[in-house]
């Protein structure tokens, strides 16, 4: 195992990964941090919060990308990638959530 940090929002968060996944994880952490880069001051936003506007983000361009919106070049290629990180952006915003409520 290792563990990449990422920083999404101005918000650091160490995420644990499979040895050679870094990169891969450290690009979808790039990617999230540049669409909610995309969006209005998130500064006073709460940490779960933020990871649902990534989430709810990356839910429509999946969607967009599962019913063509975006012509030939998407498809079902980006739909897995996709499914998979929301996956797992649901599992860490559960994680914080319940990290905040013991706090």
């Amino acid at each position: 195992m290792s563990n990449v940090t990422l920083d999404i929002a101005g918000r650091r968060y160490t995420i644990a990964c499979a040895a050679g996944e870094e990169a891969h994880i450290g690009m979808l952490g790039a990617s999230i941090s540049g669409k909610l880069a995309a969006l209005p001051d998130l500064s006073g936003q709460s940490e779960q919060r933020t990871l649902l506007f990534a989430a709810l983000l990356l839910a429509d361009e999946l969607h967009e990308a599962q019913s063509g919106e975006n012509g030939p070049a998407t498809g079902v290629n980006a739909a897995e990638p996709l499914e998979n990180l929301a996956t797992r952006l649901e599992s860490l915003a559960t994680r914080l959530e319940g990290s905040a409520a013991n706090a």
